[in-house]
């Protein structure tokens, strides 16, 4: 059996991060009763795009880091990769109720983690030594009787 700690890990804490994503637009639409689409209200459209744009992004990072965390094992360099994708996408999160410089980092920081790991992901592949050994057995082929 196969664990990958960092990527479970990751994936916990983006599952978790989904639901907080997913009860801040609920909560707009409790209160402001809209049950279909944003209802022209600014915080439920922002929140729903806060929401949707974690969704849109966060497949691609835990698929990366997953096939790093198989290729290279475990490495503080991916701990810290998924750490700080979570935080950035908190701060893009608030950042969408106001507090516009977090939605910058947060932005700024989903672009570095998917560029840092696909340029890792493909260092993995085109970078990693690999030898191709051949046994070659000689076998005597016997005439049919």
């Amino acid at each position: 059996m196969i664990i990958l700690p960092i990527s479970l890990t990751i994936a916990a804490g983006a599952a978790l991060l989904n639901l907080w994503l997913s009860i801040r637009v609920g909560r707009v639409r409790t209160k402001e009763k809209v049950f279909i689409g944003d209802g022209g209200n600014d915080l439920l459209t922002r929140r729903m795009r806060a929401h949707s744009n974690f969704v849109e992004n966060t497949a691609f990072v835990l698929i990366l880091l997953a096939l790093a965390e198989l290729g290279l094992g475990s490495s503080m360099w991916l701990w810290g990769v998924g750490a700080l994708y979570l935080i950035g996408r908190i701060l893009h999160a608030m950042g969408m109720d106001g507090m516009m410089w977090g939605r910058m980092v947060g932005t700024i920081i989903t672009m570095l983690t998917q560029l840092g790991l696909a340029i890792g992901a493909l260092a993995i592949v085109y970078l990693t030594p690999t030898s191709i050994t051949t046994d070659i057995v000689e076998t005597e082929a016997a005439a049919p009787k």
